[in-house]
């Protein structure tokens, strides 16, 4: 099952709402979303930085993701940044496989 890294960072309302609530509340309410969409939560962090929440989860496809980000994001309440994330088994696939490329200004070249 597909693996999604989700980069969260709330709103002034958001956090609100957070300060309110708590996190153990909203890693419940993660889980529960994300278990209705046919997947599971991984893990889910509060940050300092860039992110105020860091998320890994897995869902059954790109829709269901899209499904979860698209609800959260329109809420009003924080904004997500998804990345698909890929194993190394994946990544040995795909190094497997031939593609054809042409840089500008080079000639077709084949790379196995």
């Amino acid at each position: 099952m597909p693996r999604y890294l989700l980069n969260v960072n709330y709103t002034q309302d958001g956090l609100k709402g957070l300060l309110k609530e708590g996190g153990t509340s909203r890693r419940d309410l993660v889980a529960e979303m994300v278990k209705e969409q046919g997947g599971t939560l991984e893990t889910m962090y509060f940050a300092f930085g860039s992110d105020d929440v860091v998320v890994i989860a897995e869902l059954p496809d790109a829709a269901s993701m899209a499904a979860v980000a698209l609800t959260v994001s329109a809420s009003g309440a924080a904004r997500v940044q998804t990345t698909t994330l890929l194993t190394p088994e994946e990544i040995d696939q795909a190094s497997k496989k031939t593609v054809t490329y042409r840089r500008p200004g080079e000639e077709m070249r084949r790379a196995a």
